[in-house]
């Protein structure tokens, strides 16, 4: 019967497994698989030996006949998942040499992804000292027989990967058995994640082209994007629109695969297809921040060695940017209003009948895919809220790497809708909330500014958004314009690029039901580094590292808590175009200096504590700029919530460094902040010396509070 059922499943579903020689272990062991249809068992039974038992409930057994028959036999470990002595049987045969098979969620998933697993599982290995092998079933989810409700096939391919034997790690003397319990649960579900992400780079598409077009393959009539035009694109005309792109850029500029192109649009679906169309002419694109003037742009142009520059007459009109400058020093202005109306419509209808028969099948192979994961993917630029804006290059391993991560540690369904408006010149906009939905096969609405605290309430609610990643600042304005049902869909709420204010996480806790998530990250990085999600969850840090992610902590001479972080992986970029940056990073060797002072606790929750460049050092004790901003930032409910302080450092002669706070209420004194930091259980060092009232606090395009414009006007 074992043969039999073998050659089944390589026949309907071309099974094969990886990694199989773990299966000899000698017991007590535990193999952890994934659980997300009902034919799991199937593609597991095939491959154990018959000491090999599945644990099962008894009380289903007994919903019908044939439930009986195949859940209560010499292969499986009955038990009565309501007893409390369920969990000492499964124990006692462990302690015995026995070897069990535990779908530790409990339950087929109802998301297609890894849901939370039954502390019970901690426990086992906890009292056991059972040893561990997860399994990642991959494609099982996309067989008929599931829960979810997303996409499907009567023969997906499915493939098992096995990972190496794991022993769990020792506990603090003296750790109370409930902790270990939920230690050792997380630490269970983490080797899993970590499982499904090695796996999916392993074996999944090696560039994010190729990926999306997979996608696109599978869900050919579904849509992709839609931005404020009310158009949506399907992900079959998304490839369509790649492919007739693709093809002039050929054109125009042969044989220079490689070769950076820039990108100065908005977010509209155009943007997207320009940079796909990119890769698949085997060029890079260098997205351009439009919102920090000509003069930086044409400096980070010159850095990239842009030759062209692909933007749009109605969008520059509409921003009322002056590209000018860009055409005087040599670039080309290539608008794609005119590249559309060059394009014959012969060439159009030839593309659509091509992806109508293989939808994405042309993109599998190509010259960004023919490079390899480690060709530069796109050039994205640093906010610049320190200095001058650096050139970052990232290539396709690394946005992989970091959809990946994000795949596999978030919960999200198929039928989940992006809501983006963060602007894609941003690795956050870019990666977050464009690329990873698109290889995710997920809707994502373009939205041109997260500047219109009015209407991005009214466009979530009318497009019932499910995901809407933005920052702080942000997320401060549409709360406090927006409706209390206006964010009734919402599932996802992710912010990121800055510190999350109590504030702010109150109100749309209050007033919407809405829980927001932080995490943190670096446009080195791709950009995410941790990351809060709906089962590893800690309000006021940034949540745990991503599975890959490596890190440790350096001690800084007078700051006695945390450390600088420093992070590696297969997220982190390939390095800087600026050569004095770059050859800092490659010293490094493969360690990225983040700059910030962190703090990690023992769950593996990271605390930012500030950038040390955002340090003073007042009477000899170092003051975090960012601690105090945090302490505040929403402290003066009297001035309304528009009111904002930056607090920055100077030079001074009795202390070494003051503290200067800027505000745009006039009204704000000293004594105001004075007892402000005091509520907050700060030193008197943090108080501000001075105070001075700006019209407005400068920000930067992704929200970011742009302290070197600030010190610059203001003298």
């Amino acid at each position: 019967m074992k043969s039999l059922l073998r050659l089944l499943v390589r026949f309907f579903y071309r099974f094969e497994a990886h990694g199989t020689e773990v299966l000899a272990t000698p017991g007590p062991v535990l193999l952890l698989p994934n659980h997300t249809s009902w034919l799991d068992w199937l593609f597991l039974a095939v491959l154990l030996d018959d000491d090999w038992r599945f644990v099962t409930s008894s009380t289903t057994a007994e919903t019908s006949w044939v439930h009986k028959k195949m859940m209560v036999n010499g292969r499986t470990f009955p038990v009565d998942t309501a007893s409390p002595y369920a969990v000492k049987r499964m124990a006692e045969h462990l302690a015995g040499g026995g070897r069990l098979v535990l779908f530790a969620e409990g339950r087929i998933s109802l998301t297609g992804s890894l849901m939370k697993l039954f502390d019970g599982t901690g426990f086992l290995v906890h009292k056991t000292g059972a040893k561990v092998i997860t399994v990642y079933l991959r494609g099982a989810n996309r067989l008929p027989w599931v829960r979810h409700k997303g996409w499907t096939r009567w023969f997906p391919t499915v493939t098992a990967h096995f990972s190496e034997v794991l022993t769990a790690p020792g506990l603090p003397p003296g750790t109370a058995n409930a902790h270990a319990r939920q230690m050792r649960t997380s630490w269970l579900r983490d080797a899993m994640v970590r499982q499904q992400f090695e796996t999916e780079m392993t074996f999944g598409p090696r560039t994010v082209l190729a990926a999306v077009a997979e996608t696109a393959g599978n869900v050919p009539g579904k849509i992709a994007l839609e931005d404020f035009t009310s158009t949506g694109l399907t992900y079959r005309r998304l490839m369509v629109g790649t492919d007739v792109l693709a093809s002039e850029w050929k054109r125009r500029w042969p044989g220079d695969d490689g070769a950076n192109v820039g990108v100065l649009l908005p977010n509209i679906n155009g943007t997207p297809v320009v940079v796909l169309s990119l890769w698949a002419a085997g060029k890079v694109p260098a997205l351009l921040n439009f919102s920090t003037g000509i003069p930086v742009m044409l400096q980070c142009a010159q850095l990239a060695g842009l030759k062209q520059v692909i933007t749009s007459r109605a969008f520059a009109e509409k921003a009322k940017l002056k590209l000018e400058p860009l055409a005087q020093a040599g670039i080309e202005l290539v608008y794609l209003e005119d590249v559309r109306t060059g394009i014959p419509a012969a060439t159009k209808l030839a593309k659509l009948a091509k992806h109508t028969f293989a939808c994405g099948s042309g993109f599998a192979s190509g010259p960004a895919t023919r490079a390899g994961r480690a060709a530069i993917a796109v050039v994205l630029f640093t906010s610049g809220s320190e200095g001058v804006p650096k050139g970052v290059a990232l290539s396709h391993a690394n946005l992989l790497a970091n959809i990946r991560q994000l795949t596999a540690t978030m919960d999200l369904t198929d039928d989940d809708r992006f809501f983006n408006a963060m602007p894609l010149f941003h690795s956050f906009g870019l990666t977050g909330c464009t690329l990873y939905p698109l290889v995710r096969g997920l809707y994502t609405f373009l939205y041109p500014s997260p500047l219109h605290y009015r209407m991005v309430p009214a466009v979530v609610y009318d497009r019932a958004c499910t995901i809407m990643l933005g920052t702080n600042t942000f997320l401060n304005g549409y709360a406090r314009k927006a409706h209390p049902y206006d964010f009734n869909s919402l599932k996802y709420l992710v912010a990121g690029a800055e510190k999350v204010q109590t504030a702010t996480a109150d109100i749309w806790a209050r007033k919407f039901g809405v829980r927001l998530l932080e995490g943190y990250g670096a446009t080195e990085c791709s950009p995410v580094i941790t990351l809060n999600t709906r089962v590893d969850v800690q309000f006021g840090s940034v949540g745990r590292f991503l599975p890959g992610i490596g890190w440790r902590l350096e001690p800084v001479e007078g700051v006695a808590e945390g450390g600088r972080l420093f992070v590696r992986g297969p997220n982190i970029m390939e390095g800087y175009l600026n050569p004095g940056p770059d050859a800092e990073f490659k010293e490094l060797g493969g360690w990225y200096d983040t700059g910030d002072m962190v703090r990690v606790d023992a769950d593996g929750y990271v605390t930012i504590l500030g950038r040390l460049k955002r340090f003073a050092k007042v009477s000899g004790e170092m003051v975090s700029l960012t601690a105090v901003e945090d302490a505040l930032a929403g402290a003066f409910p009297r001035h309304g919530q528009r009111c904002e302080v930056a607090v920055v450092a100077v030079p001074d002669e009795d202390k070494g460094e003051k503290l200067v706070a800027f505000t745009n209420e006039p009204e704000l004194t000293i004594d105001d902040l004075r007892q402000a930091i005091k509520a907050k259980g700060l030193t008197n060092l943090c108080v501000p010396r001075e105070i001075r009232a700006v019209r407005e606090i400068p920000k930067l395009g992704t929200g970011k509070v742009n302290h070197r414009a600030l010190m610059e006007a203001n003298g």
